[in-house]
């Protein structure tokens, strides 16, 4: 009996071919949309729950407020970890991580600087899941100046010798390290990765006690699954235990005056949340993470575009039942129950969803490279072989063959044979007005993805145009021009003696991308209470002038004065939070240069102009220059020759024989990838919406076909009685426009509401004005008229003779 529906339904098909393909198309379109927004997302919120004690590690972080300053930092003081577990039973392990950089690394007079480095305490793998090749994870950093390397890496350097007790120079270090463990490389869903993990007891560094210093990922492996409160909650106590005695002596205050004005604690977050819910700077972060909001966006669009999939195959099919009436109503007088033609029906979303999803899957493949260049992702499609997802997949297939098909089968099951012999049932207004919310609801999502195309779209365009206070044209950037050593200044010589460049300063300071990061604590005058945190760029007399920065008062740094070496150039902000106004120039600034309660007063000599060194999303904090160089080279070129200018920086460079690679970067590309997550979004968000829009009108050119099929008479009839081509397009269009302009009425508060808050993460914004909404909808006016006119033309355009002879 199954075979025998399945087999009719298979040939009813065949038999309406325009219907199936309309219906094939959309599922298929729908079904891919959603299977690659699942790879995505299940891929975000796989991260780090690869480690098989993942839900009982967290990290700890460091939050607090001073004097208005908001800290939030995924760094530690040192000694946290070690103290969290001698202090609280039910700390089983806790660890430390800290990043090191790309070192150059020397082995038989071959040198390579392509690693990632970072120490780590020898517990590190009984906090971690990180599979060994070679070597014991217990026992493989107990030594000081030990290492372990990933398989890529041992490869690389020794070829096919065994790395275990091979001996690797760092040269920088003045270390020589020896390798005892190869292990496996960590997977793409780590918030960390490194190849290079060194032991702890080998850096100085690890051993100091200061609680007024970070730089250390701390994390702690508890006793309990998912709960971490309770730990929390002891928090405070240890802060104010270890930490009070040293604000005491570096600050000069007890831990309880600090607290009057200023808010410091630890606190606790759990390892499965790092990657989507960190809301910490940058410069505190192993790597950039994702954003929780993308993937509630991104999953809402899969499950509304597989909706509007699904509505589509309904639709079409309770509109089609004018052609489907007289089957129904013989089968019916031929003894066909109700159950049975249920069945018949459904087996026929069964093998349309079949088809389709199958569809889908090869569409995957082929797009899942173009996804992946998109995202910035390595997706791939054998992570749905695995049995379970296929299992979910399968279930999957089922409920939308079960949710597409179940109304249209029972509508049209319900038919009463004389009725349906008579197709007198035809538009009625409970049938009509179903098919009218569902055109509705999926014009109502193809605009909100529209209006948050656009509003992405001007952001980032407010990004691009917005004056950051410096110039980003024309600016190359060698961070990396330490590695010459002693020969770094005479590079700049040369370089600054090209007449295609404009000026050259030596800072590592750069206000895009990756830069080099100090902060230091500093108060106005001896207000000490005052005292809050500021970054401090070290930078030349060329820097202000090569990035093309405006002081408001002051002058700048000059050779004409010496070393200058206790005055300082502050920002606009910095003088209006110490209070000074516009009569900074002359003030002194009190800055701590060291743990121990050093300090050294300098004077202020000029303002420049707020700049952003940070992201658009955070507003423009305390800044100070000092007048001391470090390494890194900024060039302002006077040329649109860039290449020309960059080969010939790259030949200086070889000059120097100093076996390290040229490098460089660009200073406008540096700034657009920190908006990098957004560009990404925005490409997205684009291609899901013209998906969906064309899914929409899918279903909105089938509708438009069966109804100009059904009045089919009525065309013929009023184009004999005199009406023109023109008024029929109005009549059949009519409709359903109606229901496209509604959808305005439901989408526009919702794009307002969604898109508003999505906004309210960056401190610099635009606000959303009312031609995105016109805009939003003279598209999709278009877009629906031009598929319901192409079609209702096609109509009105036929010879009313055939229309008027047909039964």
């Amino acid at each position: 009996m199954f075979n025998n529906h399945i087999k009719i339904a298979w040939r009813t098909l065949l038999k309406h071919k325009g219907l199936f393909a309309i219906n094939i198309l959309g599922l298929s379109i729908g079904i891919a949309a959603a299977l690659i927004i699942f790879l995505f997302v299940s891929d975000e919120l796989s991260y780090d729950r690869f480690h098989e004690k993942s839900d009982q590690i967290v990290r700890v972080v460091l939050k607090g407020k001073m004097n208005g300053e908001l800290i939030k930092e995924a760094v530690t003081p040192g000694p946290v970890a070690q103290t969290l577990q001698e202090e609280f039973p039910e700390v089983l392990q806790a660890t430390r991580l800290k990043s090191q950089g790309t070192p150059q690394i020397t082995y038989k007079n071959q040198t390579f600087r392509d690693n990632k480095f970072a120490y780590v305490d020898p517990n590190f793998f009984e906090v971690f899941t990180v599979p060994f090749i070679k070597g014991d994870s217990k026992t493989a950093l107990k030594e000081p100046n030990t290492i372990i390397i990933t398989q890529e890496l041992a490869t690389k350097y020794f070829g096919r010798e065994d790395p275990i007790g091979k001996i690797l120079d760092f040269k920088e270090w003045k270390q020589q390290f020896k390798v005892t463990g190869v292990m496996q490389k960590l997977p793409s869903n780590s918030h960390f990765h490194f190849d290079v993990l060194g032991s702890m007891n080998g850096f100085a560094h690890a051993k100091e006690t200061r609680w007024i210093e970070s730089g250390y990922h701390s994390y702690l492996l508890l006793d309990k699954r998912g709960g971490f409160k309770e730990t929390e909650s002891k928090l405070p106590g240890i802060v104010k235990k270890y930490m009070g005695p040293q604000i005491k002596k570096s600050m000069g205050m007890t831990f309880e005056e600090f607290s009057k004005n200023n808010e410091i604690g630890l606190f606790l977050q759990p390892l499965t949340d790092i990657h989507l819910r960190s809301d910490f700077a940058d410069v505190s972060n192993l790597e950039p993470g994702g954003d929780v909001k993308t993937i509630y966006i991104f999953g809402a669009i899969a499950i509304f575009i597989l909706l509007i999939a699904c509505i589509n195959f309904m639709n079409l099919s309770t509109a089609a039942a004018s052609k489907r009436a007289k089957e129904v109503g013989v089968k019916k007088v031929l003894g066909s129950s109700k159950k049975g033609l249920i069945k018949q029906f459904l087996a026929e979303s069964f093998i349309a969803t079949l088809i389709a999803m199958a569809i889908a899957i090869i569409t995957v493949i082929i797009a899942l490279p173009l996804f992946n260049t998109l995202s910035g992702k390595t997706l791939d499609i054998s992570y749905i072989l695995n049995p379970r997802i296929l299992f979910c997949f399968g279930l999957t297939g089922l409920f939308i063959s079960l949710l597409a098909g179940s109304y249209p089968a029972f509508f049209l099951s319900s038919f009463r044979p004389i009725t349906a012999l008579k197709s007198k049932f035809v538009n009625t207004g409970k049938t009509k007005g179903l098919r009218s919310g569902l055109v509705v609801f999926q014009f109502v999502l193809s605009v909100a993805l529209i209006i948050a195309t656009l509003v992405v779209d001007q952001q980032m365009a407010y990004i691009q145009n917005k004056d950051i206070g410096y110039q980003k044209d024309q600016m190359l950037v060698l961070r990396d021009s330490w590695m010459l050593g002693t020969n770094e200044e005479a590079f700049k010589e040369q370089l600054s003696k090209d007449p295609r460049v404009s000026n050259v300063t030596m800072s590592g300071h750069i206000p895009a991308g990756p830069s080099y990061t100090h902060m230091t604590s500093i108060y106005p005058g001896q207000n000490s209470e005052a005292i809050r945190r500021s970054i401090v760029y070290n930078i030349d007399e060329q820097y202000i002038p090569t990035m093309g920065m405006k002081l408001v008062a002051g002058r700048n740094f000059s050779k004409d004065f010496g070393s200058e070496s206790n005055t300082m150039i502050i920002n606009e902000t910095s003088a209006k939070i110490m209070g000074f106004g516009n009569d900074a120039v002359g003030k002194t600034v009190t800055m701590a240069i060291n743990n121990e309660g050093g300090i050294r007063v300098y004077t202020v000599i000029g303002v420049v102009q707020d700049f952003h060194f940070t992201s658009l999303h955070e507003p423009i904090d305390q800044l100070i220059m000092l007048n001391d160089k470090s390494s890194g080279l900024i060039v302002r070129a006077k040329t649109a020759d860039m290449a020309g200018l960059i080969a010939s920086a790259k030949s200086l460079w070889n000059g120097f024989n100093s076996g390290e690679p040229f490098s460089y970067g660009l200073l406008d590309e540096l700034y657009n990838q920190t908006y990098i997550k957004e560009q990404k979004m925005g490409t997205i968000l684009r291609i899901f919406a013209l998906l969906t829009i064309f899914v929409a009108c899918l279903g909105l050119f089938g509708l438009i076909t069966f109804t100009a099929e059904q009045r089919f008479k009525e065309i013929g009839i009023r184009k004999v009685l005199g009406s023109s081509i023109p008024q029929i397009v109005a009549m059949l269009s009519a409709d359903f426009l109606k229901l496209v302009v509604i959808s305005f009425l439901i989408a526009f508060p919702l794009g307002f509401y969604f898109m508003n808050t999505w906004l309210q993460d960056f401190a610099y914004r635009i606000q959303i004005e009312w031609w995105i909404f016109a805009l939003s909808g003279v598209i999709t006016l278009l877009i629906a008229f031009t598929t319901i006119g192409w079609k209702s033309f096609k109509a009105a355009s036929m010879n009313p003779v055939n229309s008027l002879r047909a039964e």
